[in-house]
């Protein structure tokens, strides 16, 4: 994927989404999102509704946010659960509830009831993005139900965050997206891994065979030379004495 191409495309006048420039927290943000779609093989539908997502519940920013007024005046905007924590909208998708930080938190292994403040995290608010649209866990509704091989139905699919709350305006945040990542060449298919080079094995030591000790001489065959060795010495004595 080009992604200079990409960004070149939501900067057009005519994008409808960011005007002409983006600013660095916008592009970080947005990174954040093509990388973990690029990690999981996210189909393009899938992608350019996730980032119309976050575009709209970060209020175009595409940083994880703290909801506005925090979620003052709202039945979960009051203290709950072990910790007395207020669990009001935080991160992409604006988590709320007790029970969906719990649920959130179990998923990633992350204690969101103690933290919640932790769903701000980039990385972990970019998990629950796209973890939370793909399994369906904010309303039980998911991106496959909207966004497969015979369907895209990009206003329907606001019911995985909000019923059909913006759904038309934020579909057509969508179109934009999709547009841009078909012009930069978007492919949901996984970047290979670079081949590992094989290990060499260490080279075997070469076993050289101990030389073989030397046959012993036998006890008979040792005591007969002694003997041979004293007759000689004898008859060249006497020879001497004549």
């Amino acid at each position: 994927m080009d992604r200079a191409k990409f960004f070149a495309g939501l900067r057009s006048r005519d994008s409808g989404v960011f005007g002409t420039s983006l600013s660095q927290k916008q592009v970080t943000g947005t990174e954040a999102i093509l990388d973990e779609a690029q990690r999981r093989g996210t189909r393009l539908p899938c992608l350019a509704y996730i980032l119309a997502t976050a575009y709209h519940e970060t209020a175009h920013t595409m940083q994880p946010i703290e909801e506005y007024g925090r979620g003052k005046g709202r039945k979960y905007g009051v203290p709950a659960g072990p910790y007395g924590k207020v669990y009001y909208g935080r991160g992409f998708v604006q988590l709320t509830w007790l029970a969906n930080y719990q649920k959130a938190g179990e998923k990633l292994s992350v204690n969101l009831v103690k933290f919640p403040e932790r769903a701000l995290e980039l990385g972990i608010a970019t998990e629950i993005l796209f973890s939370g649209m793909s399994e369906g866990w904010f309303t039980g509704k998911k991106l496959d139900d909207y966004l497969s091989a015979l369907r895209t139905d990009y206003a329907g699919a606001r019911r995985i965050i909000n019923g059909t709350d913006r759904a038309n305006m934020i579909g057509g945040y969508a179109l934009t997206f999709e547009k841009a990542l078909t012009a930069a060449g978007y492919s949901s298919l996984k970047p290979r891994p670079l081949p590992q080079a094989k290990p060499v094995p260490a080279p075997h030591p070469v076993q050289t065979k101990p030389a073989p000790a030397p046959t012993p001489v036998a006890r008979k065959n040792t005591l007969l030379a002694l003997l041979i060795d004293a007759i000689v010495a004898i008859v060249r004595f006497f020879k001497k004495g004549n």
